[in-house]
């Protein structure tokens, strides 16, 4: 599912018409024609495709972050992932008011950086890395990793956000990441490991236990790299029940 496959953004569309339009065989932008929904509809559409062309043109995915409805912003994927920064963060405690984070790792164009406090976990350096991201994707990254970052550093996080939490929901799957993870098959090297066990981790480092900020960064690595799996798998199957029709 692309952008251009997209007629929901319009005022006055909503499911049923944007089914309507793909059973006509209007599937993309340059299908359509507004007989199918009348004169006003249409012109609403039309006006929509005009100004929605030059902006995909310009990858300006702010645009339909804020065009597209909340829960249908996972459309955004397929045109934005090339340029899109999948990251986790580790923290000592679920308050970011009184706790710290940890590590924060980032995957894009198939490498990925972690960045530990202590060292060059900084406000700069993750600015640095989001600053030439089209697209954030997160597990529940817009109630705990972005609030999180926002009050340790002082940043104001303004980049299109598809938090991954959400987009599975749309499929039936609740729980946390891991469980999400096994139940669409998606394996781990680290498969033990888990949120409480990162507070154990960094804690042990604090205390000098060899291996554990290495462990540490692992498992946050292994977070932040499955989140592109994640993505492709959850949008692909939210892309075949849609089309559906």
């Amino acid at each position: 599912m692309r952008v251009e496959n997209s007629f929901i953004p319009v005022r006055g569309v909503g499911e049923a018409t944007e089914r309507r339009l793909w059973r006509e065989d209007i599937t993309h932008w340059d299908d359509f024609h507004p007989a199918v929904v009348g004169d006003k509809t249409g012109r609403r559409i039309e006006t929509f495709i005009d100004e929605a062309k030059p902006r995909l043109d310009a990858r300006d995915a702010g645009f339909f972050d804020a065009a597209f409805p909340s829960g249908e912003r996972w459309r955004l994927y397929e045109n934005f992932r090339e340029d899109a920064c999948f990251f986790d963060i580790e923290t000592t405690g679920l308050d970011h008011d009184r706790n710290v984070v940890t590590t924060v790792s980032f995957h894009r164009d198939d490498e990925t950086t972690t960045l530990v406090r202590g060292d060059d976990l900084t406000a700069e350096n993750v600015s640095a890395q989001f600053e030439p991201a089209d697209l954030l994707v997160t597990f529940n990254g817009k109630r705990f990793d972005v609030p999180f970052l926002e009050t340790a550093f002082g940043l104001d996080v303004d980049t299109p956000h598809l938090d991954l939490l959400y987009t599975c929901r749309k499929l039936g799957l609740s729980g946390g990441l891991k469980p999400i993870e096994k139940e669409i098959g998606i394996e781990r090297d680290r498969p033990d490991i888990s949120g409480r066990d990162a507070v154990r981790l960094w804690r042990e480092h604090e205390t000098g236990t060899d291996g554990s900020l290495e462990t540490l960064i692992s498992y946050n690595r292994e977070d932040a790299v499955n989140l592109r799996t994640l993505a492709d798998e959850a949008t692909g199957q939210l892309d075949a029940e849609l089309f559906d029709i």
